[in-house]
């Protein structure tokens, strides 16, 4: 900063010398440090959205930008500070809703998409309001279990800044294979979700499928490994998609060479119809004699369901079988859907 040109900061608050005044300088944006920036970031938003007034005001009363005004309230949604709630005179939605609750007894959260929208928005639309409503499923001392895969891959994109003292999150499968470690894609996500919180993260480096389930037995002795294991047995929160071989936008685990043929043939001859963390179910649920399962590196589906809240993202119809597998097994509590996937939800149950 220069002063006498931008002007000075000091707790947050603007001074600027008799050379910038009558210069008409507005302090930079770009020249403000982080906290300084979200101080007046929560200042413009109380003077925007609470005294109604204009841009053009708040940056005369700031000594800032009209564009930098802009700026400072996209940061104040970004951070969590402002959250905006529609409410909307159209009973269907929250109809849908009280008739998945009733059915299903998961509460359910319809984003509202298009029909003509592409499969890659649609999955974007409904990750970004899963992204915008997890804070509000996570808070101070609890642990969440990431699930990856392309949906939350999707998530973690998205995600807000929102600080979340004393908490975990923690990877719920191995990512590892023949040709990658897979520590570099499931990381990532990770490493968002860590940032997005302020949270400490525990990566999980195992294969995904081992290929030996005795190779499996022996590793989960290891206190290392016990330790993570611990960790993912006493979840508050569980985040995931569902795993979907014909899916518009693949599934990763299927789409990234994590199954071979023989797995493939494998998983049609025991009927799966998806999968959670690497673990695969049929359309009843049922999922303990699935072959492959034995090799899965995925949190046990019966540990998953005692997490007391289990929130599932799903885009696109082509889930759907998926998700009856998932909902018959009990292993979701909240559904983020998108409106038309709902319906069709609905309508297959209805048929049935």
């Amino acid at each position: 900063m220069l002063p006498g040109i931008y002007g000075e900061f000091s707790n947050g608050e603007i001074k600027t010398d008799a050379f910038a005044h009558s210069c008409n300088t507005f302090v930079m944006f770009q020249e403000i440090d982080d906290r300084s920036k979200l101080k007046l970031s929560l200042k413009a938003a109380q003077l925007y959205y609470l005294q109604d007034l204009t841009m053009e005001y708040i940056g005369k009363e700031l000594n800032v930008s009209r564009s930098s005004v802009s700026r400072l309230l996209q940061m104040a949604r970004d951070r969590g500070i402002v959250e905006i709630k529609v409410n909307t005179p159209d009973d269907a939605p929250r109809r849908i809703a009280s008739q998945l609750k009733d059915k299903y007894g998961v509460s359910a959260h319809l984003v509202p998409v298009a029909e003509t929208t592409s499969h890659v928005e649609r999955l974007d639309r409904v990750a970004l309001s899963a992204a915008r409503m997890l804070p509000g499923f996570f808070s101070t001392r609890m642990t969440m279990g990431i699930a990856w895969g392309s949906t939350i891959t999707a998530v973690s994109r998205n995600l807000t800044r929102r600080h979340v003292g004393e908490s975990r999150i923690v990877q719920l499968n191995g990512a590892g294979n023949d040709h990658t470690t897979g520590v570099i894609y499931s990381g990532e996500i990770l490493r968002r979700f860590g940032e997005a919180f302020g949270s400490v993260v525990e990566q999980f480096p195992v294969p995904a499928f081992f290929d030996d389930p005795a190779a499996k037995k022996i590793l989960w002795k290891e206190m290392s490994i016990k330790r993570i294991l611990d960790i993912q047995g006493s979840l508050d929160v569980a985040l995931f998609g569902l795993g979907a071989l014909h899916a518009e936008v693949p599934s990763h685990v299927y789409a990234a060479g994590y199954l071979n043929q023989d797995d493939l043939d494998g998983l049609n001859k025991d009927r799966v119809v998806g999968d959670v963390a690497t673990v695969f179910f049929r359309e009843d649920g049922s999922w303990e004699d699935v072959a492959l399962n034995q090799r899965s590196s995925g949190l046990d589906l019966d540990i998953l369901k005692r997490a007391p809240r289990r929130i599932c993202v799903v885009a696109g119809t082509a889930r759907l079988q998926s998700l009856h597998g998932a909902l018959a097994g009990n292993l979701i509590t909240d559904l983020i859907i998108d409106d038309e996937t709902a319906k069709a939800l609905l309508s297959e149950a209805s048929e049935n």
